[in-house]
């Protein structure tokens, strides 16, 4: 058994400690890893190891905050993250597991939001919002549901409204093909997108001759 003859504040994060062991320095440990820790306490290796683990996935559950601060995330954001940062599969599974538990983790409501986000300002086809839902970790059910009830003709009517001013000036056969071109590396729907072209050059013509 070895005895904690002193706990030092860290001078450039004071909520970590500098962990003596029989008066040498033995570790670092975040306060929130051991709250409990005292001097004159007793311990043996394994329960050293056992405060070495806690403190990984403090650090890193710490870490994912951060990251998290910016704006919400999927799962496997985060997991790349720490991965980025050399933090272990079974570490970052404990932080996962945590941030779930503590809702701040949400695959489905991650998914939700980021298709009522783009709707609002950047509208995007199934096929586009699935591309990228994907490269976010989303499960394929997830995808699947989110995007179920989807209307793509009427987002792709706000998506060609917002665009169409670009193209005003140009002639039919040029104003067709730019839109329809757009429409589709927004992942609109072939159909969909040529209906929504040739219905949107009508309605424009109509009120320049109204």
């Amino acid at each position: 058994m070895l005895t904690v003859t002193r706990l030092e504040a860290q001078k450039k994060n004071p909520q970590r400690l500098n962990v003596y062991l029989d008066g040498e320095f033995a570790f670092g440990i975040s306060l929130a890893a051991a709250p409990w820790l005292a001097e004159g306490d007793q311990l043996s290796q394994q329960k050293i190891e056992d405060l070495k683990s806690r403190d990984q996935i403090e650090s890193a559950y710490q870490r994912a905050l951060n990251f998290l601060s910016f704006r919400v995330r999927s799962s496997q954001e985060i997991r790349r993250n720490l991965r980025k940062h050399q933090v272990e599969d079974g570490t970052i599974d404990k932080v996962l597991e945590r941030l779930r538990r503590a809702s701040l983790v949400d695959d489905r409501a991650f998914a939700r939001q980021w298709v009522q986000n783009r709707n609002q300002f950047k509208p995007r086809g199934k096929k586009a919002l699935s591309s990228e839902l994907y490269q976010k970790g989303i499960p394929q059910e997830i995808i699947s549901e989110v995007l179920e009830d989807l209307d793509e003709e009427d987002l792709a009517w706000q998506c060609a409204r917002a665009k169409s001013p670009h193209y005003s000036e140009l002639d039919r056969e040029t104003f067709q093909r730019k839109l329809y071109a757009y429409l589709n590396r927004r992942g609109f729907p072939y159909q969909i997108s040529k209906e929504v072209v040739s219905g949107l050059w009508k309605e424009m013509r109509k009120e320049l001759f109204e």
